[in-house]
């Protein structure tokens, strides 16, 4: 019997650069100055770094060994006019004027509360150079553009088109780690994998929040990407409390609201995790028997969920297939967003075993 992963610290350099990178602004839509910063971490550990719009590349020597991706964007506000901030992710995926009945509409009526009387700061998002700080005083959903807005004080003098950051620093407990960790957490990871001699290809995907990094990825793949490209999905998973997120140490998928997943991939994982000791679940699995307890109540399914793998295996006619892995973390979305460190730590250790690296 293979025998249970027994976790252990989490390495001071992991934590280091994570601490840092959270440090550094990624508001959707305005992620130009934490390329700058992710260019000169990855090329310290000796990756070949290129930029595209929307996307950037770190590749070691031998790229097609293996290829990963992460998201790097997090959620903030966007200056929309004198004295007015909105939602950035809203703002740069255009959405305005809406139905009711998406599901970004349903997170806004969710959020509308969450960040009162927060702290956040404004930066240039091309330099990252500071533009001041103020703190959240109120938010409401706009019933003219049916939008979030967010009144601030103390960045009156900003001009449209301003990135506003939360202020966030990484918070370490005995068991947990926590703050802004999506989508920095996995970034992070892959940046790590250079320091430790991964010598595959690491993609940075700029506005998931807004739905539009999985255009930017396919892209890259239509002009360079062979037959037979095998895409592991890095991200961060949702669950109600950190019970249920520390029930398991790793999220694995099959499928999503748009694609099946690769089947001998995703099977690798499972063996890879199971040799390791390490727990895991199927978050397809687990959320189909959820909507059958849900239905046996009367009440509302959940989505299957929309992700960035599932939508560019969708619309690639083939050429890009792959499979998702994800930490599991409560609070999404959040400045509290708590990962477990044995999941972090059983993460980490995957990464390293599928790279073939010593730990």
């Amino acid at each position: 019997m293979t025998k249970p992963f027994a976790g252990y610290d989490l390495p001071d350099d992991f934590l280091d650069l994570l601490s840092s990178l959270l440090r550094n602004p990624s508001v959707v839509g305005a992620e130009h100055s934490f390329f700058r910063v992710l260019q000169r971490e990855l090329e310290e550990r000796g990756a070949k770094v290129t930029w595209y719009e929307g996307l950037l590349v770190a590749q070691g020597n031998d790229p097609d060994s293996l290829m990963f991706s992460a998201h790097i964007d997090r959620h903030g506000l966007m200056c929309t006019g004198p004295n007015e901030f909105q939602y950035a992710a809203f703002v740069s995926g255009a959405r305005s004027d809406l139905l009711g009945n998406s599901v970004a509409e349903q997170l806004m009526k969710k959020i509308v509360y969450r960040f009162q009387n927060e702290s956040v700061y404004a930066y240039e998002p091309w330099s990252g150079a500071y533009r001041g700080r103020g703190d959240i005083t109120n938010a409401y959903i706009c019933e003219f553009r049916n939008n979030l807005i967010f009144e601030l004080e103390g960045l009156e003098h900003l001009v449209a088109g301003t990135p506003v950051a939360f202020i966030d620093k990484l918070k370490i407990q005995t068991d947990t780690i926590a703050g802004q960790l999506d989508n920095v957490l996995t970034a992070a990871a892959l940046v790590y994998l250079f320091e430790k001699g991964f010598q595959g290809t690491a993609f940075f995907t700029a506005q998931e929040e807004a739905g539009k990094s999985w255009r930017y990825l396919l892209e890259w793949f239509r002009r360079f990407g062979g037959s037979t490209n095998q895409l592991i999905v890095v991200d961060t998973s949702p669950f109600p409390d950190i019970a249920a997120a520390s029930a398991q140490h790793l999220v694995l998928r099959e499928q999503d609201a748009n694609a099946l997943f690769n089947q001998a991939l995703t099977q690798k994982l499972q063996d890879t995790c199971e040799q390791l000791g390490i727990s895991y679940l199927f978050k397809d699995a687990y959320v189909e028997k959820l909507n059958q307890e849900l239905i046996a109540k009367g009440e509302a399914p959940h989505s299957m969920g929309s992700t960035e793998l599932g939508r560019i295996i969708s619309a690639s006619n083939g050429l890009v297939d792959g499979t998702t892995l994800q930490i599991p973390t409560s609070g999404y979305h959040t400045l509290s967003e708590t990962a477990p460190k044995a999941s972090v730590a059983a993460f980490l250790r995957l990464l390293h075993e599928l790279c073939q690296l010593d730990q």
